[in-house]
């Protein structure tokens, strides 16, 4: 493989460092005072589900996190900040990757009439795919240091 400036490896691991900064900025920049003493973005995500076409959606939503929207705000919220600070530290890195996928893919689904939303969390589903398949932990990361997932 020929690259310019940086190995191949290399700019696999700019890739993965670039979700990461990703999923710090939509930590960063959420109102987690809104967010866990107000509840206000389970609650805008109850509003979206509760109008969602697929009743699969719906129905999921109300069982798994209506039941408990103080604790779903922590897991969104804190997830978001675990997943960058371990992708961009290389920590963890497959376990982030795939998390982040799963995050994402749940966003799509859940978000799948907002036009807005929708190719921010397909490129942020790309990357990570990329990065897993590449294994983009292999330079410049935690893992490497520690000798994981090699």
């Amino acid at each position: 493989m020929q690259t310019i400036w940086l190995s191949g490896a290399e700019w696999l691991a700019v890739l993965r460092i670039g979700l990461g900064l990703w999923w710090l900025e939509s930590w960063r920049h959420k109102d987690r005072k809104g967010w866990f003493e107000r509840g206000t973005g389970i609650a805008w995500a109850a509003d979206v589900a509760g109008k969602h076409r697929w009743s699969v959606v719906r129905s999921g939503f109300r069982r798994v996190v209506e039941p408990r929207p103080k604790v779903m705000a922590y897991v969104v919220v804190y997830a978001e900040l675990a997943l960058g600070l371990g992708l961009v530290t290389g920590f963890l890195t497959p376990v982030a990757l795939v998390a982040g996928l799963l995050l994402n893919l749940l966003y799509l689904t859940l978000m799948i009439h907002d036009w807005a939303e929708q190719g921010q969390n397909a490129m942020m589903a790309l990357i990570s795919l990329v990065a897993l398949f590449a294994m983009a932990w292999q330079t410049w990361s935690l893992d490497a240091a520690f000798g994981l997932f090699l």
